[in-house]
């Protein structure tokens, strides 16, 4: 008597990859996930692969990692990929701060944010 197997959170032509506790913030993090959402994966890779943003490195594991969850996990064709969405959230911020003069205090926040992305196979249009 085992459990019941857990339904699939995305469709069948899909899947998913998600990355937490990115050291950066949700605003930027949005801009690189901007790049690369409708994209195919290859074009999406490649703009990854070139861009001077810090934090799309990250971005581009995260993909690399949808991709590969697409390929072994579900059998979906790479070369059909698409990135569907590519959406940032809020995680923990770490609070600190900096003595300044007469005796105040300034705060500095450092925030993370947590990276989703879901590629989806869609047939080429002839």
């Amino acid at each position: 008597m085992s459990k019941d197997k857990n339904p699939r959170r995305v469709a069948d032509n899909e899947a998913m990859a998600k990355t937490r506790m990115l050291r950066t913030s949700p605003q930027k993090l949005n801009l690189v996930a901007q790049m690369i959402r409708g994209k195919k994966v290859n074009k999406a890779l490649t703009d990854l692969t070139f861009s001077k943003k810090r934090i799309a490195d990250d971005v581009k594991k995260c993909l690399q990692s949808a991709i590969a969850n697409a390929e072994n996990n579900h059998n979906l064709d790479v070369d059909e990929l698409v990135v569907a969405e590519a959406y940032v959230g809020k995680n923990l911020t770490m609070k600190r701060g900096r003595p300044r003069a007469r005796g105040r205090f300034g705060k500095i926040v450092k925030p993370f944010s947590e990276l989703t992305i879901l590629v989806r196979q869609v047939e080429e249009q002839a």
